[in-house]
């Protein structure tokens, strides 16, 4: 069944958002703000790990040793610009203030700005890493959920740490995610086929460095806007096919 893999996705944050909200009301501030931390210093990892794909043999080979970091240069500051002017993070944080006020029984008297920066925060970590791409693309294509069952698990349990410190506004990140894993993998029954490895090596390591920018948001270094930064994952795959055809 094509789109199981986002369903179960949704069915994990949404579950682990709730025991998160109950755990997190017995915790202590302090207590939370270091699972936060600690949440934040693994988004870095994760998006180090991404990073590595600039050295993807498939990439390289497409477009050259040097092109990989100027293609992804080059995404993210088109995409930063486009995402600018289109308001992206602004329209992000202005769609969880209307969730929020349309479950404001279920959220009770939590503040406006938390709710929120749950919301966009982990809309962002668990829509922006290459899981959430390569899993969505594997679903269309019919070869199976597991990397998406993969990555509900890991969402669950981080949307339960984060739901402890940032209440419900992580639970209102399901929503996102069916959003856009679900239009992912509806896309990928279209196009999936004609995306070669060098293509997805270019999503991944843009969608690397955009988690970087989300791991500094978490722990409160610098609200970096990643959210004006997502057209990046898609002018990224086209830079590296426009260089591809001039090499």
């Amino acid at each position: 069944m094509i789109g199981l893999g986002t369903i179960l996705n949704v069915a994990a944050i949404l579950v682990g958002s709730v025991l998160g909200v109950l755990l997190g009301n017995r915790l202590p501030e302090r207590t939370r703000v270091t699972v936060t931390d600690a949440l934040g210093l693994v988004t870095l990892v994760i998006a180090a790990l991404n990073i590595v794909a600039l050295n993807d043999p498939a990439f390289t080979d497409a477009v050259g040793n040097a092109a990989p970091l100027l293609i992804v240069l080059g995404a993210l500051l088109i995409g930063g610009i486009v995402g600018s002017l289109l308001r992206i993070e602004a329209r992000l944080e202005a769609f969880g203030r209307f969730v929020q006020r349309k479950a404001s029984r279920s959220s009770g008297t939590e503040p406006k700005s938390r709710f929120v920066e749950g919301f966009v925060d982990t809309s962002l970590i668990f829509c922006i890493g290459p899981l959430a791409v390569l899993g969505s693309l594997s679903d269309g294509l019919g070869q199976g959920i597991q990397q998406l069952a993969l990555k509900s698990t890991l969402d669950g349990f981080a949307s339960l740490a984060f739901a402890a410190s940032l209440g419900w506004g992580v639970a209102a990140s399901a929503i996102s995610v069916g959003i856009v894993q679900g239009g992912l993998t509806l896309a990928a029954a279209v196009v999936g086929p004609f995306l070669s490895g060098a293509l997805l090596a270019s999503i991944t390591a843009t969608g690397g460095v955009m988690l970087l920018g989300v791991g500094l948001r978490i722990l409160n270094i610098r609200q970096v806007p990643v959210g004006d930064m997502l057209p990046a994952l898609v002018i990224a795959p086209l830079l590296t096919l426009a260089v591809a055809r001039f090499l």
